[in-house]
Parts: structure tokens; sequence; C-alpha cells
């Protein structure tokens, strides 16, 4: 190498050092901490590392370019996300083999029945919204990619076994399909979660059941709901395709999303005869994002179609079981019990280890073995029918 190209190549390699130090002090515009965070007890400096490692450039041209060649090489995002046709992404909770899933199965199973006998005590009617899985509702846009055996039979299985148990659970499946052969979305394209117009089908659906099998006490409220702003929606599944920003055009469209309000109708009859006691919730409502998440108003369509206040426990990012664990704690349950509680757990999450948080797991164990028990009765009591009518 001469020394003319030696020289160049050291001058290339200071330019870039100072290029990329100038992009990376560009990232401190703005940048502030917490009052907490000071020099003396050492998080000022750790928030200025782990801010300056986010926006480092190098790591986010390195990432950006690894999730573009394992996109476009192999169709593959990162651990979370699976990849089918035509823009449509799934969650990998949906796909792969669950680790211990028998012994996880009768576990929640058993959870869920326990839950139940508990409820019951309090004068509580427990109804169950299973929310089935996006690839049961959207098969076709599947690619090479399947899901897992277990998953197969998994929300038949779930509504056959609270059936048993007489657990209300309307099927959702069905008037979800129906929504979507009469051209309505009841599932986002890049998101896990169910659209405003899918949440109004299963609170639709949820709502004729109770009034037929568990009717309300009290006089109605009517509620109307109305269409807020519409934005563009990111959904949480581009989250494991880190393209952005150098490669955002290869990441799948956002789509529009129109949000909706429900509000209490100004036609409210007068006086205290049109609203229910103030001492009696009548529609309690645990669950996950699916209702959490105000972007797909699920609450507001509950409340529009059962004629109804729904005061709402449901927790984002923690799954159907420590919402309910938590609740069951609480004094607004020993204080306040509704007269129906839904309780809204997606069928992907029964043959995993739930979480329980900060619950006390030999109280866990008991609800678990409360709900075994009562199931091996009514399954000793079932089989002991057939040898009765042979005899």
């Amino acid at each position: 190498m001469t020394r003319s190209l030696r020289i160049f190549y050291i001058a290339l390699f200071l330019v870039t050092l100072l290029v990329l130090g100038v992009w990376s002090v560009r990232s401190f515009f703005g940048f502030s901490t917490n009052a907490e965070a000071t020099v003396l007890n050492g998080r000022w400096t750790k928030a200025v590392e782990t801010h300056y490692d986010e926006e480092f450039p190098i790591k986010r041209l390195g990432t950006n370019l690894w999730a573009a060649l394992d996109f476009k090489l192999f169709n593959e995002g990162r651990p979370g996300v699976v990849l089918g046709r035509d823009q449509w992404l799934y969650s990998d909770e949906e796909f792969h083999p669950i680790v211990n899933e028998e012994l996880n199965l009768q576990g929640n199973y058993a959870l869920v029945e326990g839950v139940r006998q508990t409820l019951k005590k309090q004068g509580v009617q427990l109804v169950m919204a299973i929310v089935p899985a996006k690839t049961r509702l959207y098969p076709e846009h599947l690619g090479e990619v399947k899901p897992a055996s277990i998953h197969a039979n998994l929300y038949k299985d779930f509504h056959a076994r609270v059936a048993a148990n007489k657990i209300i659970a309307p099927d959702l499946l069905g008037p979800l399909q129906k929504g979507k052969q009469d051209g309505q979305q009841v599932f986002l394209r890049t998101d896990t979660h169910w659209t405003p117009e899918g949440a109004q089908i299963a609170a639709q659906t949820l709502a004729k059941t109770i009034a037929d099998k568990a009717p309300l006490s009290g006089e109605p409220q009517n509620f109307v709901t109305e269409p807020a702003e519409k934005v563009t929606h990111k959904g949480d599944l581009r989250l494991f395709l880190p393209l952005d920003p150098l490669f955002e055009n290869l990441m799948p469209a956002q789509e529009p999303l129109q949000k909706r309000n429900t509000v209490a109708a100004q036609d409210q009859p007068a006086g205290d005869d049109a609203l229910f006691a103030n001492t009696e919730v009548p529609v309690a409502l645990i669950g996950t994002s699916y209702s959490a998440n105000p972007n797909w108003n699920f609450i507001g369509a509950l409340k529009e179609a059962l004629h109804s206040d729904v005061v709402s426990y449901a927790e984002d990012g923690h799954g159907p079981i420590l919402p309910m664990l938590s609740y069951l704690k609480s004094d607004a349950f020993k204080n306040s019990p509704p007269q129906v509680l839904i309780w809204e757990f997606p069928e992907r999450y029964l043959p995993v280890n739930n979480e329980i948080g900060d619950a006390d797991p030999q109280w866990v164990a008991e609800l678990k073995q409360a709900g075994a028990r009562q199931q091996n009765v009514a399954a000793n009591t079932k089989s002991e029918t057939p040898d009765r009518a042979q005899n």
C-alpha cells in the first residue's frame, strides 16, 4: 500500500468517526432525565449511556441491515412475529409448541373453575369471552409456517371444558367469521388484536347471551357510539421488524384505524330510576389488551350492547389470569361485587404458564385444587351415568 493510499484510508476513517460522532451528539438535543437522576448517584450517567447506546448510528445501521437481510432472504422477523402473505403478521404465540403444555392446560382449566367457584360464593355470574386466535380467523394469509398441533383444537376444547363446568361462554368465532364474510375486517393486519368492528361483534354476542341466560336487574341505560379520529395505526407486530428508519419501505404498510367513542345517551330518563343503585355494579370486565386498549373500544361496545355501565379491571401486557387474581383480592370485589363478570380470555394463553404477579402462590394453588376437585367430581358423575343406565 502506497503512502498516499495509507493517508487516504486514515483520513477516511477519521472523517467517518467525526460524522458518526456528530450524528450521535445530535441525538442528545432535547434529551433530559428526571430530577432523581444526578451525577452523584450515578443515575444520570446510566441514563446517558442507555440513551447513547440506543441512538448509536452503527448499532442502528447494524440492526436495520440484519433485520433487512432476515426479512428479504429468509422471510423472517425477530422472535415474536410470524410473517404471512399479503403483508399479514401473526404473533408467534399462536404457532410454537409450548413447554409443559399439557400440565399448563390442566392447571389453567382448574384455575378457571376455581375462579368460578370464588365468584359464585359472592353471587357473581361468570361469563367468559374466549377470543379466537387470529390464525383461526385469517388462515388464508398464512405462509409456510403453520400453528403447532396444540393449537389445532384449542378453541373448541376450551369451550367444551367450560361448558362442562357450567360456565357461560358464547361462541365468538362464528359471529366474527360471519362479520368477515360480510366484508368487515375483524382483526388488524399488522397487529395482534381485533379491530373496533371485531370488538363490537364480540360485545353484541356477549350481550345477547347475557340477556338470555343472566339478565341484569335494574333499569337499563342507553349509550351511543360515535366515530372519533381516524389514525394511521402502527401494529404492535411491526415492532418485531426493526427496519425503521433505514428500510422503512420494506415494512408492511401501516393501516388506517377509525377510532370510536361511546358516551351516555342524552335522552336518559330523569331521576334516580334510570340508574342502577350506587352500591351495585352491574357488569365488571377482566381481561387483556383486547379489553384494556381504548383503540378497540371494547368497553364502549359492551356498554352500548348491554345497556349498562361496565367497570373495567382489564390490564395491558399481563395476560388474562393476573388481572383476575388481582381483582379477586381487591376491595372492589369484596365490597361491591358485580352481577356479571365478563372474563376476556384469548385462547392462546390457555396452554402457557401465565404469570401470577404478587399473588400468593399458596392461594393460587388452592384455587386450582378446588377447581380440579370439582372437575373430577363432574367427570366421575358423567362416567357413572351410562353404567346406571345399563343396570
